[in-house]
């Protein structure tokens, strides 16, 4: 078989439920090699959960030291300031040629004095080189700056999030519009794919890294964007229902 080597640029969850273990993990599931840039830490302290970035220049020599490795596809993960956005886009720029899964995290930074419009404007320089884009609904509103309330609605963002450049886009619409049901809506341009599913009572935290993590390694896997979103939807659900009190666990 051969090594595939695949890339995750994401955060530390203090509590490994998310973030760089759930991308690690899933990369290890479909038997890839997983290379990783920490973008920053996480701890529970007296002020709640907090994000602590990387520093600029350790953020750099962990992708300087990366720049030869032949990779079969990057992840980009939760990157917590401007900085780390422009690093990332350097080292994409050189590496256009390689699947990029972009997962653009920007609501968990709403309660860390992050800017996040400043932020937006920095993902979206990203959009261009993105193979397929997964954001959350929350995320979506924030990137499109329009309120989301209804499945049209939910169209229009996917269509809007193409037109600025991703080649494919996944919103995933949890049950934010239906708490019967969990969905997503897939969009490549020209159609539209409804993905639904049920709504499991157990902790989700990190589903959303290893959905984009799990994409990524199909795609390396030699699966279509549509497939690998199909893929990891299901395969995301069987974790979901195997998390513990700390989040989704791999199997």
């Amino acid at each position: 078989m051969t090594h595939h080597n695949i890339l995750a640029l994401s955060g530390n969850d203090i509590f490994s439920g998310g973030g760089l273990h759930a991308d690690l993990a899933t990369y290890a599931v479909n038997q890839l090699h997983g290379f990783l840039a920490v973008s920053c830490l996480t701890a529970l302290t007296d002020k709640g959960f907090e994000v602590i970035p990387i520093e600029k220049d350790i953020f750099k020599k962990q992708l300087d030291s990366l720049k030869d490795v032949p990779f079969s596809a990057i992840k980009l993960g939760l990157l917590p300031t401007v900085d780390s956005v422009d690093l990332a886009l350097d080292f994409i720029k050189d590496h256009k040629d390689v699947p990029l899964i972009l997962d653009p995290v920007l609501v968990c930074k709403e309660d860390h004095d992050v800017e996040v419009n400043a932020l937006r404007d920095e993902l979206l320089k990203l959009f261009p080189y993105a193979t397929i884009v997964t954001p959350n609904l929350p995320e979506a509103e924030l990137l499109t700056q329009k309120q989301i309330t209804s499945l049209d609605e939910v169209k229009a963002a996917a269509k809007e999030l193409h037109a600025l450049g991703a080649q494919t886009v996944v919103i995933k619409g949890g049950n934010r519009l239906d708490k019967n049901k969990a969905f997503d809506v897939f969009y490549d341009g020209k159609d539209f794919t409804i993905l639904e599913g049920p709504v499991y009572p157990q902790n989700n935290t990190g589903a959303g890294c290893t959905f984009a993590s799990s994409i990524a390694s199909q795609i390396v896997l030699g699966k279509t964007p549509a497939e690998a979103v199909r893929y990891s939807k299901d395969y995301v659900a069987q974790a979901i229902q195997k998390s513990d009190d700390y989040g989704v666990l791999q199997f």
